[in-house]
């Protein structure tokens, strides 16, 4: 498949999405600080009479502490919004583990969503172990935490991502633990749920109400946003406002629909 070419939608592809589903971290903001046109995006989608949602891997903060930053940022929305891999994580525990006791490897607002959602958190006897995006990670957790995934406890994770970026550069994510924890027990997760993962993208479709022919998945990430979208049936495109550029599309496997300089130049193609 050719790479498509920056910035152009020569087939008018935008103009049949109704849907978009953006990642967050490097694609619209960078840390507390909006990319540059990403809030012009957002009202040229709404006044298209498109809708847009945020779909993140990030573990770490709840859909309320979203709705909260984004505030603080200048936009209004509501927590319908919001999805996370913290909450399709949720949705898959109880259709594949109903009622069993979790570890959860996760900061205060993962286990508070977790409580929230249904899920019994139990450290001391645990039928599955859960590893997020903990940024109050501790050497007593990691401990832990490797002993349970070494007793063969099934061990599911909110996502793949290695690093997050932020203002100052990037920061360990979640795939970055998982690369621990196999060192100290042998194993990786069982099952990954977030981007690029089809639960992640099932559950986006049930939340969206939209079709997946409808609905573009627009990230700053081959492995995670790209392939999510282009394996999972919907649009995929790739904005360079964050990690990847166009030499790892050229050296990738994963070939986006799109590619866009940033969210901003998408403006003109939506109508």
């Amino acid at each position: 498949m050719m790479i498509p070419q920056v910035d152009r939608d020569e087939k008018g592809i935008l103009k049949g999405i109704n849907c978009f589903a953006l990642d967050m971290d490097g694609t619209v903001y960078l840390g507390e600080k909006w990319i540059e046109g990403a809030k012009d995006f957002l009202k040229a989608v709404e006044d298209a009479g498109k809708k847009y949602v945020f779909l993140t891997n990030n573990s770490s903060k709840n859909p309320q502490a979203y709705v909260e930053k984004l505030g603080r940022m200048g936009l209004s929305i509501g927590l319908h919004q919001i999805v996370t891999s913290g909450e399709a994580t949720i949705f898959y525990l109880k259709k594949n583990f109903p009622g069993k006791r979790v570890f959860l490897l996760g900061n205060e607002l993962l286990q508070e969503e977790f409580t929230q959602g249904g899920i019994v958190l139990d450290e001391k006897n645990p039928e599955v172990v859960v590893v997020g995006f903990d940024t109050s990670l501790t050497y007593a957790k990691m401990c832990r935490v490797c002993d349970l995934v070494r007793e063969g406890l099934p061990y599911v994770s909110t996502h793949p991502d290695f690093n997050c970026p932020t203002e100052t550069g990037f920061i360990p994510d979640a795939g970055a633990i998982h690369a621990f924890i196999h060192a100290s027990s042998f194993r990786y997760p069982d099952h990954v749920i977030g981007k690029p993962s089809g639960d992640i993208m099932d559950y986006l479709a049930e939340r969206s109400g939209v079709s997946k022919e409808e609905t573009a998945m627009v990230g700053d990430r081959l492995y995670t946003d790209v392939a999510a979208g282009v394996n999972n049936g919907y649009t995929g495109i790739l904005v360079l406002s964050g990690e990847a550029g166009m030499k790892d599309v050229e050296e990738s496997d994963v070939v986006p629909n799109l590619i866009f300089s940033s969210v901003k130049e998408m403006i003109p193609y939506l109508k």
